[in-house]
């Protein structure tokens, strides 16, 4: 059996500490896993394609944790190795959607110690997808070299690259989000960008339909722009944009969502759907993951997303 990836992420993983309450009420936490870009795999995972990941876990009491969770997902850990640091988590609360609190604990956490050496080119050039983000090339000037590395084999390869800028002031300034930005565009063949904190603040425009037309210039083949403002989707491909509104329910924890809908887009686009197609599928999957507690674990599967769509269709 051919276990090697479709969908190759690259970036940190964390503990998540979770309550829907105040954390100053809150008695007991309830323990998962988080991280940008494990959202991603385990999104492209459960939307029906094989994901692995490369990283670096704490040898440290919650290791066996995370491992398991991660096999128990199916992901493939063939590329995670250990480090004596420790693991990075998060706590965090929603008591309602209006509210939301969040401690990181990130400083000086064993993926941050990436370097290109953890970069195996062999398992690069297996994929058909490589993914990273800003997050991760924030995490130390070696890990922002590691990513910058793969995606040269990837581009060298023919595997497809999908990118997330993914800026956050408490994790980058902008001129270092810019530079992040500017070290891997030019291989970068997906581009997956928020207008309200990507779009507007790195490229100095207001317009999704602008930011992708600047993409395109870049050579970037897809560019998805989502817009919390229009409460849209924006894609563009081979000179044409489309736009998708939200799949919106009751929104209970946005933590990771744009990532669910990153993921389950590159496993769409893996199964055969359109770029334009994919952006639906995945609509509901962000609509899904954001109407319960837990960044990764309210993840939906694909039957559920199917299940979705059908009724859409029959309507």
């Amino acid at each position: 059996m051919d276990n090697k990836p479709d969908i190759v992420s690259i970036g940190e993983a964390l503990v998540e500490l979770a309550t829907d309450i105040k954390l100053k009420s809150a008695q007991t936490l309830v323990k998962y896993f988080g991280g940008d870009c494990m959202a991603v795999a385990i999104a492209a995972q459960r939307a029906g394609s094989k994901a692995g990941f490369i990283t670096k876990v704490g040898n440290d009491a919650f290791k066996e944790f995370l491992l398991d969770a991660w096999q128990a997902e199916g992901l493939d850990i063939s590329q995670i190795k250990l480090d004596e640091e420790k693991n990075g988590l998060y706590i965090i609360a929603h008591p309602s959607d209006s509210e939301k609190e969040i401690i990181y604990y990130r400083k000086k956490i064993a993926p941050s110690k990436l370097t290109i050496e953890d970069i195996n080119e062999d398992y690069i050039k297996s994929a058909k997808y490589l993914y990273s983000s800003g997050i991760t090339q924030a995490l130390s000037a070696s890990a922002s070299e590691a990513v910058t590395y793969a995606f040269k084999i990837a581009q060298a390869n023919s595997v497809l690259t999908a990118y997330a800028p993914s800026y956050n002031k408490n994790v980058s300034t902008i001129d270092s989000a810019k530079e992040y930005l500017s070290n891997v565009i030019h291989h970068t063949d997906i581009a997956f960008m928020e207008l309200e904190g990507d779009v507007i603040p790195l490229m100095d425009v207001d317009s999704a339909q602008l930011a992708i037309k600047k993409m395109w210039d870049y050579g970037v083949k897809i560019v998805i722009i989502k817009s919390d403002f229009s409460k849209k989707y924006y894609a563009g491909y081979s000179g044409n944009i489309t736009e998708t509104p939200f799949y919106e329910l009751e929104i209970i924890d946005s933590t990771s969502s744009f990532e669910s809908f990153i993921g389950s887009y590159l496993s769409a686009i893996n199964s055969g759907m359109t770029p334009f197609d994919a952006v639906k599928f995945s609509a509901i999957v962000e609509g899904i993951q954001i109407s319960k507690l837990g960044a990764i674990k309210s993840i939906p599967y694909k039957a559920d997303v199917l299940k979705v769509l059908k009724g859409e269709d029959n309507d």
